[in-house]
């Protein structure tokens, strides 16, 4: 006897308790991961400081903190670390998430996160059209940018220490060491 596989929904995903896990659905498939370390935050925190004083700047668009529901289908729903939507689009946040793929999505790595992050996660976020994904491992202290060409997400920066930029903030340049202090 063949049985079905359970695909959980966005509706699905409404109904489940607040327990401090983080819950993602990709392609219908759920995933809960622990709560992030402080070092994990304090990386979170320091990428919110050099993104909104870039924002302040230049008023390009809105940055967002997990947890933050980006729902990218009725069966992928997934909680960035960081989010950024242009002002373009943003029609795509509502009162209770945002609605579509967002321009620039920020996962800092974890251990128990890091092969979703890698594998199943920015495959969705070329799926579904993230234009920039960057990928920050606290310990490598690297942080990773690709872009999105045609379907994929390919790797356009890399670096331990220098200064990075990125095609979603233009004139953003920033000193890499400064996440990890």
């Amino acid at each position: 006897m063949v049985r079905d596989k359970l695909v959980l929904t966005y509706q699905d995903y409404l109904q489940m308790p607040d327990d401090r896990n983080r819950r993602e659905i990709l392609s219908g498939d759920l995933y809960v991961t622990p709560a992030p370390t402080p070092l994990h935050q304090r990386a979170v925190v320091n990428l919110i400081t050099l993104l909104q004083g870039y924002l302040a700047r230049h008023k390009v668009g809105k940055l967002y903190a997990s947890p933050v529901d980006v729902v990218l289908s009725q069966v992928d729903v997934v909680q960035p670390d960081l989010v950024f939507v242009s002002n373009d689009r943003l029609h795509l946040v509502t009162e209770m998430s945002i609605q579509g793929a967002p321009d620039l999505v920020v996962e800092i790595l974890s251990p128990s996160t890091a092969r979703l992050d890698r594998g199943r996660k920015m495959d969705a976020y070329a799926r579904f059209g993230v234009r920039e994904y960057w990928i920050a491992d606290t310990d490598a202290r690297t942080l990773e940018i690709y872009r999105l060409e045609g379907q994929n997400l390919r790797l356009t920066s890399t670096s331990e220490a220098t200064a990075l930029s990125s095609a979603v903030f233009p004139d953003l340049t920033f000193d890499l060491q400064s996440l990890w202090d």
